[in-house]
């Protein structure tokens, strides 16, 4: 049986997956004659980055699925540790990349190396880190937690409405950001309308 929340949080993955690509291609092709188009659009993924995984799916995956998953399963601990330090640090990432990006916006091409640099140095850590829930959390967390466990996280993992994976009610104050990451960057949407 795959839990509610298990798909969720897999849906959510990919969809960030796909930002995370559709952020890489824009990346390397540039900003090329529509610099305008480039920074919004970059602007508006590397926001949403910061408002919806870092604001709501972290925490409730530190604060509800990795508890439970530590306490059953202890042999999860180092993982959960790395995975609660890059949550920890994450946030802060996102925010430097934002600060990179408006120093090459309006510093000039003298700025773009760094932010490039960073930026995909951030790619890669978010994929992995990804990965390592998906391949350890996932497996330990379906094969030690209760049905009373797996209610509060279906329940708690239920009203997150990520605007990017179209599965869910979309949240109308993530309209005009939605609207960005997708004029700007089709491929960036997963299975949204």
């Amino acid at each position: 049986m795959v839990h509610p929340s298990i798909r969720i949080i897999r849906e959510e993955h990919a969809a960030l997956a796909t930002l995370m690509n559709a952020f890489e291609k824009a990346l390397l092709s540039g900003p090329g004659d529509q610099p305008e188009v480039f920074f919004d659009g970059m602007r508006a993924m590397l926001f949403y980055v910061d408002e919806f995984p870092e604001q709501l799916h972290h925490p409730k995956e530190s604060n509800l699925l990795f508890p439970r998953v530590a306490r059953l399963a202890p042999e999860t601990m180092e993982t959960i540790v790395l995975l609660e330090k890059d949550h920890a640090t994450s946030e802060s990432a996102v925010r430097e990349l934002q600060h990179l990006l408006l120093a090459w916006e309006l510093m000039g091409e003298s700025r773009r190396e760094a932010f490039v640099e960073t930026a995909r140095h951030y790619i890669r850590f978010y994929l992995a880190h990804m990965q390592m829930e998906e391949n350890v959390i996932f497996p330990a967390a379906l094969r030690v937690l209760s049905d009373e466990d797996w209610r509060e996280l279906d329940a708690a993992f239920a009203t997150n409405c990520d605007p990017l994976t179209g599965q869910y009610k979309r949240n109308p104050a993530f309209d005009r950001l939605f609207a960005r990451i997708l004029m700007h960057s089709p491929g960036a949407v997963s299975g949204s309308t």
